[in-house]
């Protein structure tokens, strides 16, 4: 009783607790969305108006559209068309808050557009649920009584852009009758606001655009001559089916993804891997144009006028230099592209709203960006470094795009953002010190852009003069925002340094701080400030304990001398040297000078020729590895990749503009050898990463077969050595399975000798009576014995014979089940005698009567060593399971992602030579990435190039960049060569045109 009653207080106590919690969640209104940004200690920063949203009935929704074709080239896919009131959506107000001191007063609050109470879709930043109607629609409503297979389109919220639910809603499926459940949950949107500087660059530091006339830049285009009727006729008609298949991807990510980023060709569904701002249409829009899609780009127009780049429910990153060649390049781009109208004014604007989220990405000490931007409010308040690991192509593909921008706004510190990065990677190029480039002339993989050398002092230490009173070494600051050296400790004459950097900005020679040592910290304060006042990288304000280090310049970044190539993570850095020359009239002549430094390098270092059938005459770029930090011990890589296809066009765009015709010829054999590279694979289309065979010389490279089958048997030295191994081991196993079957007869020899003796003692007469008696009731008890002994003889260990314990062990168990009364019988064993053998051979007197019991197991030999294959065997076996074409080594990345750079090469050199085989390289190849690629709503990328068919699988991705570039190239190939002639426009990394200065 008295446990039950203390149960008793438990339980009313528990069911008190639970009705107060109740009451508790029920009259509160928790908003958890402050947690996603904000930490307990930053929830006072930002300041957020919410308002309860309700989710509105579904729209009704109408049948898809029959197909409209006006060309039998032309495949389009109709959309459908739901009932949707749209209304105008004021712009979010983004609060300038440059009198505010994040880092030391209040935040300003965020300013939160009213949430409107309609359909919205996921990620769409309050864009119209309904996509424009497509061409051969008119807007208009179609009749329900198509059979066609239904759409579907995702499920919309109101206001928060995010889907609640993965499923999607089909069409026909929909009730108008049914009101949508109202949704009484709160929901926050959390925006970017443009935080104060910690480190202004005055407006007196501003670098500012070249002025002048543009300088007379050689012709890069060859004159194309009359064509003919019928070749007029082809190339339209191959021009068609390239704009077809544009129209096909576009209007699949008009039903399945518009708004989003990405369209999944495959499952029909959308993706947003680039913060959700509608990257694919934003991509887009110069394509659109240039292919004369005026209604589907007058659609995207619309919707580019919704996107809000200050919020992101996708990412708490914005990933720099994707957003910039993405985003930033495609706005102005079609800008570019469309006449700079004041209709189109709003592409502008765009930009110019994206570019003031960007600059904050430069508020760094050396003014080196960071290249994933926390841009939450509640994070970006902090002073913050570039990365210490950067990837070169990210650091150094900006330049075209704010450049170009800056040209259109007339705004220098769009200039100056970039102009201060090509001066590090300058720096960095000619630097011959500690923490250069292993290579001259390229730069490593990744590079330190910090501009913090942590191993020196700071403050500087103090250091014993040469007239031996204490001295305060002098801060030496080279070229901070630029790069430089470090911090130099100094015993009585500034100089130069051979350290991190390059230009030296010292103090004046002879200024001496002399201090006691308890006075160090404020003379290194007083130096470092005396330092900063020549650099534009001056903190405004006071900068958090520990954040303050001795400055560098750009080096290299990581262990040992770095890796150099031309592809991932390093090619377009490279590709907007001799780009950024033309954008600016050629007025600003470093860029020729680091192009021409950059190609000198890759022809000395990285070119190479490939080893295969037929022996072409085809060149690709490695890969190579310092391992000392020089260039006298580099480790290759001869990689095939995707990536580095754009280097024949950017070897045939230098040689036009520098007049280097070895380049040009360099160009061509680069893109023949990427178009091979399509030629050989099963599907006519090239890996993204694979491994080839070189020539030991450019100049002789007749395929050897003996030699590439060694590079294809990495074990091919060594399987002699094997052989003989296995040969020796074979000869050893032999022996040993001799000897045991040699064993095993002896044993069964002596078992049936042993036994025959046994049964001769029995059977001798014995005199006394009672032994005899004894004798028989023992033979009669031991009678039954033998077969338990029998079986466990068949339970023996295979191959092995019994120890002395294990006989024991039998014969217990054989005598388990005798009467008690003969226990010691059985155990002295009185009937038993040994027995010799009078007649000479083998001596059995040692063996007792348990030697008969000794069980004969089935012989059980060694396994057998296994033959290892020989080289010819290898080869033969690898070649029968892999697809391997002559040449090639391994096969490292089968996939095709849908990837530009080779068709992009094949345009420009048809661009500048003239020559229609480029026209017929490039058709081979639209041909086969369309038959393998090709899905009913749009293309996908690939996961094994070298299986025909289905087999190799779809990835159900269809990145941005298929419109944007690939598709652009193989249009521009049979294009009229007066469409974004190279003689007045440049492309950007993402194959957006910018206008040429004239």
């Amino acid at each position: 009783m008295l446990r039950l009653r203390r149960y008793r207080v438990f339980l009313i106590c528990a069911f008190v607790i639970t009705v107060l919690l109740y009451h508790v969640s029920k009259n509160s209104q928790w908003d958890r969305t402050q947690e996603i940004w904000h930490t307990s200690t930053r929830q006072k920063e930002t300041k957020v108006e919410t308002k309860p949203v309700e989710k509105p009935p579904a729209p009704a929704v109408v049948a898809r559209p029959p197909i409209i074709k006006e060309d039998p080239a032309v495949v389009e896919v109709k959309p459908p068309t739901p009932k949707v009131v749209v209304e105008e959506k004021p712009k979010p107000k983004v609060v300038e808050d440059h009198d505010y001191d994040h880092g030391h007063g209040d935040t300003p609050p965020v300013k939160i557009p009213t949430l409107k109470e309609e359909n919205k879709e996921k990620g769409s930043y309050d864009l119209p649920t309904k996509p424009p109607p497509l061409k051969g629609t008119h807007g208009k409503e179609q009749p329900t009584k198509d059979k066609s297979t239904p759409a579907t389109i995702p499920d919309r919220l109101a206001g928060s852009g995010i889907d609640a639910h993965k499923g999607h809603a089909h069409i026909g499926d929909v009730d108008d009758s049914t009101p949508a459940r109202p949704d009484f949950t709160t929901r926050t949107t959390v925006h970017w606001t443009k935080p104060s500087e910690w480190f202004p660059i005055p407006d007196e530091s501003v670098i500012p655009l070249p002025t002048g006339k543009p300088k007379l830049i050689p012709t890069i285009q060859a004159k194309f001559g009359p064509e003919s009727p019928e070749a007029k006729e082809k190339r339209e008609l191959r021009l068609s089916k390239v704009k077809a298949e544009a129209q096909r991807a576009w209007q699949g990510y008009k039903i399945y993804a518009w708004t989003h980023d990405e369209l999944r060709p495959v499952s029909k569904d959308s993706k947003d891997p680039f913060c959700g701002w509608a990257a694919t249409l934003v991509d887009s829009l110069d394509t659109l144009w240039i292919m004369g899609l005026k209604s589907e780009f007058e659609d995207a127009l619309k919707a580019v006028e919704e996107i809000d780049f200050t919020t992101t429910p996708y990412r708490t990153d914005i990933p720099v230099f994707e957003t910039i060649i993405r985003y930033l390049g495609g706005l102005i781009a079609a800008y570019d592209i469309s006449g700079e109208k004041k209709e189109y004014k709003v592409l502008l604007d765009k930009a110019e709203e994206l570019a003031e989220i960007l600059m904050s990405v430069f508020d760094t000490p050396n003014r080196l960006p960071i290249l994933y931007y926390q841009w939450a409010p509640a994070y970006n308040i902090a002073p913050k470094r570039a990365s210490q690991s950067a990837g070169v192509a990210e650091l150094g593909s900006m330049s075209m795009e704010f450049t170009r921008l800056a040209q259109l706004t007339g705004k220098n510190r769009y200039y100056d953002a970039v102009a201060r990065i090509t001066d590090a990677f300058e720096e960095l190029q000619n630097w011959k010190g500690q923490g250069r480039s292993a290579i001259e002339g390229i730069f490593p993989e990744h590079l330190d852009a910090s501009g913090c050398n942590r191993s020196a002092p700071w403050p500087p230490v103090e250091q014993e003069r040469e007239d031996g009173r204490a001295n305060l070494g002098a801060v030496d600051v080279n070229g901070m925002g630029v790069g430089g050296s470090g911090v130099r400790v100094q015993k009585r004459k500034l100089r130069g340094d051979d350290g991190v950097g390059g230009r030296n900005i010292t103090l004046q020679e002879g200024e001496e701080a002399e201090r006691r040592r308890d006075g160090a910290g404020e003379v290194a304060s007083a130096a470092a400030n005396a330092a900063r006042d020549g650099t534009p990288g001056r903190p405004k304000k006071k900068l958090p304990d520990g954040f303050e280090c001795a400055p560098q310049g750009l080096v290299g970044g990581g262990w040992g001398g770095g890796s150099y190539g031309m592809g991932g993570s390093q090619d377009s850095a490279y590709e907007y040297f001799p780009k950024q020359y033309l954008l600016l009239g050629g007025l600003v002549p470093k860029y020729k000078t680091m192009h021409e430094k950059t190609v000198a390098a890759v022809k000395k270092y990285l070119l190479f020729r490939p080893m295969t059938k037929g022996d072409p005459d085809i060149l690709f770029s490695a890969k190579a590895t310092s391992t000392d930090g020089t260039a006298d011990n580099l480790n290759y890589e001869w990689e095939i990749t995707h990536l580095t296809c754009f280097l024949g066009g950017m070897f045939g765009l230098g040689g036009k503009i520098f007049e280097s015709p070895e380049d040009v010829e360099i160009g061509k054999k680069l893109a023949e050898g990427c178009f091979w590279a399509y030629d050989v694979m099963p599907t006519g289309i090239m890996p993204e990463h694979a491994r080839i065979m070189p020539c030991k010389s450019a100049m002789d490279c007749k395929f050897n077969e003996t030699a590439w089958h060694e590079q294809l048997d990495y074990r091919a030295a060594y399987r002699p050595q094997e052989m003989e191994r296995y040969y020796e081991s074979k000869a050893a196993w032999k022996e040993q399975v001799e000897e045991i079957k040699r064993e095993q007869a002896l044993q069964k020899g002596r078992a049936e000798k042993a036994k025959l003796a046994k049964e001769e003692a029995a059977n001798k007469p014995v005199a006394n009576t009672n032994n005899n008696a004894i004798s028989q009731q023992q033979a009669a008890v031991k009678e039954p014995v033998q077969k338990p002994q029998e079986e466990e003889k068949s339970r023996g260990r295979e191959g092995s014979f019994p120890s002395r314990f294990q006989r024991r062990q039998l014969q217990l168990n054989g005598t388990a089940n005798e009467p008690r009364g003969s226990d010691l019988q059985n155990t002295l064993d009185l009937n038993s005698a040994p027995v010799s053998n009078t007649k000479g051979g083998d001596d059995f007197s040692t063996y007792s009567s348990d030697d008969t019991q000794i069980p004969l197991t089935e012989l059980t030999l060694p396994p057998e060593p296994i033959k290892p294959m020989t080289h010819e065997e290898y080869i033969a076996d690898r070649l029968k399971n892999e697809v391997i074409p002559p040449g090639f080594v391994s096969m490292n990345d089968k996939r095709y992602i849908l990837r530009p750079e080779a068709i992009e090469s094949i345009w420009y050199m048809y661009r500048i030579t003239a020559d229609p085989i480029w026209q017929e390289k490039g058709w081979k190849m639209f041909e086969s990435v369309i038959r393998y690629t090709q899905t009913e709503v749009g293309h996908s990328a690939l996961r094994d190039v070298t299986v025909k068919g289905d087999a190799g699988g779809m990835d159900d991705s269809m990145e941005s960049f298929w419109l944007a570039e690939t598709l652009k190239y193989f249009y521009l190939l049979f294009a009229e060569p007066g469409v974004v002639s190279l003689d007045e426009w440049v492309l950007n990394t993402e194959a957006h045109p910018f206008r040429r200065p004239s």
